[in-house]
């Protein structure tokens, strides 16, 4: 038999694991947000925009990750 051990279950409580995962649903939304966002200004920019700032059209999803969520 297999279990599955989620490291958000920090306390014993019921009340501390629904803390954790209500902090990591945030977290997780926070990070989602600032992707979506950062995507949508880069997408908004001209070819000529990106250039000026060097970045590559073809780049601009992995920048925005970058941003987002680090390496």
């Amino acid at each position: 038999m297999t279990t599955i051990t989620a490291p958000f279950f920090t306390g014993t409580s019921l009340r501390l694991r629904f803390k954790a995962l209500r902090a990591l649903l945030s977290e997780k939304a926070a990070k989602r947000k600032i992707y979506y966002t950062t995507l949508k200004e880069l997408e908004q920019c001209s070819v000529r925009d990106l250039q000026d700032l060097g970045i590559a059209p073809s780049s601009i999803r992995q920048i925005a990750h970058e941003a987002a969520y680090g390496v």
